[in-house]
């Protein structure tokens, strides 16, 4: 698996933040520079575009963590808490099947110690017209 560039920060935040040995991040379907598949699904957007969004995305959350630990993905101890954020329409209700992309993924990278808790939802809109936002919490050595 190859994890992409770290991305950048459009703001005033960091990447990471770490308190004691938690790190927290925060990305969206960031690619290249540019949003990957933009907009709200439902409008525009599939939900088949929206998993490849979302991949994209936890593959961003893996290389700020990368970073974060200087190179050394083997000092994760555990994952403790992935919240999927999904610009959908209002009548959307098949969040956890868009998140379980992430989660598949964080378990595929640390096995047992990538099994966590999880939050999902829906939103009228995300910043930059991301389909997809991932709130990350890592326990670290």
């Amino acid at each position: 698996m190859v994890l992409p560039k770290v991305p950048q920060p459009a703001g005033n935040y960091q990447p990471y933040v770490r308190s004691g040995n938690l790190v927290f991040i925060n990305q969206v379907a960031l690619k290249d520079g540019k949003i990957f598949k933009p907009g709200k699904l439902g409008a525009g957007v599939s939900e088949q575009e929206v998993k490849e969004a979302t991949e994209i995305t936890m593959l961003n959350v893996l290389s700020v963590l990368n970073e974060a630990v200087g190179g050394e993905l083997n000092r994760v101890k555990r994952c403790v808490q992935l919240t999927g954020i999904f610009n959908t329409k209002d009548d959307y209700s098949k969040h956890a099947d868009l998140m379980n992309v992430a989660s598949n993924l964080a378990v595929t990278v640390f096995g047992e110690k990538g099994k966590h808790a999880r939050a999902t939802f829906g939103a009228s809109s995300l910043p930059v017209n991301s389909s997809v936002e991932i709130q990350a919490v890592f326990e670290i050595e």
